[in-house]
């Protein structure tokens, strides 16, 4: 199973993921794996991806994945359940510190969830709606948030659950809950 969950910041779509998450996990020996995109580059930052861990709770494993999604994927145990956070953060390494090309990192996307699938590994993906503004005049901006809209379109069409977070509350756009 693959989810899709975005929502302006601040907007509750982490601990919707998480929950997702949860209730998706397969019984048996499989995990809840958080996949982390972010680089700690400073004392802020620390200090709120260890805040993160602790609302998480003991029973969540952290891979730390900058870049390689697919092969952060080679150790977890299928059954498992994946929440990545955040492709809007990874969308901008691939584009700002890897310089890569647009098509690589839709290939990067398309290897991810083609690897959930084929491991039995439920995948949830959330990012950052950031399309609601006007249109930024910024070359750079422009292109990167054509980029991460691209790759929402593309994780949307295959994903079996869409869901939009608005003030805590979950908006099911495709698929249904259980």
């Amino acid at each position: 199973m693959i989810a899709f969950v975005s929502g302006g910041a601040r907007s509750g779509k982490s601990a919707v993921a998480e929950a997702l998450a949860r209730a998706w996990r397969a019984p048996g020996p499989g995990g809840l794996v958080y996949l982390a995109t972010a680089r700690v580059a400073d004392d802020e930052m620390a200090a709120r991806v260890a805040r993160h861990r602790r609302e998480r709770g003991e029973d969540w494993v952290t891979l730390e994945a900058p870049l390689d999604l697919a092969g952060a994927l080679a150790g977890v145990e299928a059954g498992s359940s994946v929440l990545l956070d955040c492709l809007t953060l990874w969308a901008s390494q691939v584009l700002f510190e890897a310089g890569l090309a647009e098509a690589d990192g839709e290939a990067r996307l398309q290897r991810l969830v083609e690897t959930a699938r084929r491991r039995d590994i439920a995948l949830v993906v959330v990012s950052n709606d950031l399309n609601e503004d006007l249109p930024p005049r910024d070359r750079l901006v422009w292109r990167y948030l054509a980029f991460l809209q691209g790759l929402h379109r593309q994780l949307a069409r295959q994903a079996d659950r869409v869901i939009e977070v608005v003030a805590g509350q979950p908006i099911d756009w495709k698929g249904e809950r259980p």
